[in-house]
């Protein structure tokens, strides 16, 4: 194999990789900002995982975050502001980042 098959390679894999952990980091956030929708919305429990679990669900109706913000908006409805949702999104991301890392 050549030195240029090999970079060729390495680069493929790390790609491959950063788009994985950018999935899971997504995933993660959209869970934690489940539970944090949930606890302002009065539920616990089995009831805030369920919703936390629809909330990750909802990032796979088109590309982006948007799908989620609208999710979250809508069912906290006058609980939580636009500014405050996405700065919590924002926040959650980092969070869900550093969890990932802490676990490899």
């Amino acid at each position: 194999m050549s030195t240029f098959d090999e970079r060729e390679n390495a680069f493929e894999s790390k790609f491959a990789h950063d788009a994985e952990m950018q999935f899971k980091a997504e995933a993660r956030r959209n869970k934690l900002l489940g539970l944090w929708a949930a606890e302002l919305m009065g539920k616990t429990g089995d009831e805030a995982a369920a919703y936390a679990t629809e909330v990750i669900r909802s990032d796979f109706e088109e590309a982006g975050d948007e799908d989620v913000f609208r999710k979250v908006s809508g069912d906290l409805g006058d609980k939580a502001d636009e500014q405050t949702i996405r700065t919590q999104m924002a926040a959650l991301m980092i969070e869900a980042k550093a969890q990932l890392l802490s676990e490899h």
